[in-house]
């Protein structure tokens, strides 16, 4: 039985991975872990560990105790929650991700890391942004970042460790809130216009970043996974890309659900952090290498996003009155 370990598991990305992962995969044993105790949210036949990735001692314990054989590791500190405590975002994203790597080294363990385009900078090309280009972020996430590539090239290179990793875009879902990120307006619009038909926007409406919607992300991670090592040609991590939208076209895209949805602009901090980011990516090696297709456009990702929400809406107040599917 294969025997996976979810670092970050209640996070954005963990919290859809660890479902696909138990309803895909019935034969696997999937061990959730955070640094938080969710023992008393969690239903009694799922394993969870209260985990600090910082705490190699602890992360060994629990790979030794269930014979995990594959980590996605997904802990992390975001871009925003980043620069208020730049301290912690290192120590988590470095420090944790080097814990990581050295138990995949010592137990001989397969693991998925993500990155981020937030490696990119000022100085990155802004368009079709290659996959062999300058990094020079001005984050520190963005630096601890940086610092994860050549750290998941260096062991797969120096140990043979089969580590494997994506640069992330910005990622829309709707199962968990928003975590702290620059592209979290992408998120954030749709509850507000489901709660309160405005939105205060924290970039400029021209701002245009990429974006993938969390099925395709979901389905990116597992595709990876699955392939066989001698396709895969980048240890330090793949572009990937699907789609990419100015915050002014995601608007406008929901205003066909919501005529009267408005939203102004107040870029804040996060605007400085976004204008150094990548507009289009290009991921061609991804898709050369291991087949990489995204299914979601912003037509879909909008109509989706809206039905889902809708479901959840005892979750966050009354439902806007005018919001109905044509």
């Amino acid at each position: 039985m294969k025997k996976i370990l979810v670092t970050g598991s209640r996070g954005q990305v963990g919290s859809d991975l660890v479902a696909t992962l138990r309803q895909q995969y019935r034969e696997i044993r999937v061990v959730e872990s955070g640094r938080r105790n969710f023992s008393d949210t969690i239903n009694q036949e799922f394993i969870y560990e209260v985990l600090d990735v910082t705490d190699s001692k602890r992360l060994s314990k629990i790979i030794e105790q269930y014979q995990v054989d594959t980590i996605y590791h997904l802990a992390g500190v975001l871009s925003a929650k980043g620069e208020q405590n730049p301290q912690l975002c290192w120590n988590v994203n470095v420090n944790g991700l080097r814990n990581i790597l050295e138990a995949a080294r010592s137990y001989q363990l397969k693991v998925f890391c993500p990155s981020s385009i937030a490696v990119f900078g000022a100085n990155t090309p802004k368009f079709q942004t290659p996959q062999v280009t300058i990094e020079s972020p001005s984050t520190i996430y963005g630096i601890t970042k940086v610092t994860g590539e050549l750290l998941c090239q260096y062991y797969a290179d120096r140990f043979g460790v089969d580590v494997r990793s994506l640069r992330f875009p910005g990622i829309i879902s709707y199962k968990t809130p928003p975590g702290g990120g620059t592209t979290d307006f992408a998120v954030e619009i749709f509850y507000q216009a489901l709660q309160h038909g405005h939105y205060t926007c924290f970039v400029r409406p021209d701002t245009r970043l990429p974006m993938i919607y969390m099925p395709d992300a979901i389905a990116a991670i597992l595709q990876l996974m699955e392939v066989e090592p001698t396709s895969i040609t980048v240890r330090s991590s793949y572009n990937l890309a699907a789609i990419s939208f100015s915050a002014a076209e995601l608007v406008a895209e929901i205003q066909k659900y919501f005529p009267n949805f408005t939203c102004d602009y107040q870029p804040d901090f996060r605007q400085a952090i976004a204008d150094t980011w990548p507009a289009v990516i290009d991921d061609a090696q991804a898709r050369q290498d291991w087949g990489w297709q995204h299914s979601y456009d912003l037509t879909a990702i909008v109509t989706d996003m809206l039905e889902h929400l809708s479901l959840k809406s005892s979750e966050f107040g009354v439902l806007n009155s005018e919001f109905v599917f044509n």
